[in-house]
C-alpha cells in the first residue's frame, strides 16, 4: 500500500493561519493533515464496504520550512500490517527533493457504523 499526494502551500496553510506559530511558512498541523491524507489514500482502496480507518498514533519530525507557493509531495508507504492495524512510513519532500518531514502514522480499520454507535 502506497500513495503520494501533492500540495501547494497557501496562506491558509501557514503556521500563523493554523495557530501553530507566527511565521508565514507551512504549519506543522497542516503538514500532519497532509500526511494523514496520504495514509488514507493508501489504505482506502483496500477497505471492505462499511469500513474506514482511524488514526491512532502519530510521530512526525518537521525538518524544513516551506514558504507560501512551495510544492510539497507526501508519500505514505505501508511498513507493517497486523490484521486491522496498519502502520505507515510518511515522507514529505519539496519539488527539489529536499526532505520536509519524516514520520510514522498508525491507523486502525474499523466498522464505520459500529464505531459511531459507541460515541
Amino acid at each position: 500500500m502506497e500513495a503520494t499526494l501533492g500540495f501547494t502551500v497557501t496562506e491558509a496553510d501557514t503556521a500563523v493561519a493554523v495557530g501553530s506559530g507566527s511565521l508565514p511558512v507551512l504549519g506543522t498541523p497542516r503538514l500532519l493533515a497532509w500526511c494523514e491524507a496520504a495514509t488514507c489514500a493508501a489504505i482506502d482502496p483496500t477497505l471492505p464496504a462499511g469500513s474506514t480507518s482511524v488514526g491512532t498514533r502519530v510521530e512526525l519530525e518537521h525538518r524544513a520550512a516551506s514558504p507560501v507557493g512551495a510544492e510539497v509531495r507526501v508519500t505514505a508507504s505501508a511498513s507493517y500490517v497486523d490484521g486491522r492495524l496498519h502502520r505507515f512510513t510518511v515522507v514529505a519532500h519539496h519539488a527539489d527533493g529536499k526532505v520536509v518531514a519524516t514520520g510514522e502514522i498508525t491507523r486502525l480499520v474499523v466498522d464505520s457504523a459500529k464505531f459511531l454507535s459507541r460515541l
